[in-house]
């Protein structure tokens, strides 16, 4: 048996303010858990998009968030679940004005490749993207348009301290 505080496990940089790998401090091995807190304006992911091989599930602990997908955006509130299959385009974001803590629970752990769609203003489209480290020296994720090689978003603590 393991046993874990959320306030224990290391915050990760994300787009959300907070964002904390619960599987990480149990030792899961089957499946990935994923504490957030997003403020208003905040994204679960670094844009648009799907997992081919692990099924995700958000269970919304307070607030509401709204999910673009596919086949339209869909509103889910605190108590609610939203499930996306494997290969299922997604992006949850915070439109309100209050926080919204969630679990986002994904099988199996070990997924190996998530696509990712975001606008780059470069391209004046929304285009794939990679997540990297900066390549300045500090600690911050930057997202990387692979059609013109821009830099469309970038991450570090300082942007949710």
């Amino acid at each position: 048996m393991e046993h874990v505080s959320i306030e224990d496990v290391e915050r990760w940089i994300a787009p959300a303010t907070v964002m904390r790998p619960l599987s990480r401090g149990l030792g899961s091995e089957h499946v990935n858990i994923n504490y957030y807190e997003l403020e208003p304006g905040d994204t679960f992911g670094f844009g648009y998009h799907r997992h081919h091989d692990q099924e995700e599930v958000f269970y919304l602990m307070a607030g509401t968030a709204r999910f673009e997908t596919e086949d339209g955006d869909v509103s889910v509130s605190a108590g609610e679940l939203v499930r996306f299959a494997p290969g299922e385009w997604q992006l949850g974001r915070n439109n309100g004005d209050e926080i919204v803590r969630a679990l986002a629970l994904g099988a199996p752990a070990d997924a190996e490749e998530t696509e990712i769609l975001i606008e780059c203003p470069d391209c004046s489209e929304r285009t794939h993207a990679n997540v990297e480290r900066a390549s300045d020296g500090s600690d911050a994720l930057v997202t990387i348009c692979e059609e013109c090689g821009s830099e469309t978003g970038r991450y570090s603590e300082d942007t949710h301290p």
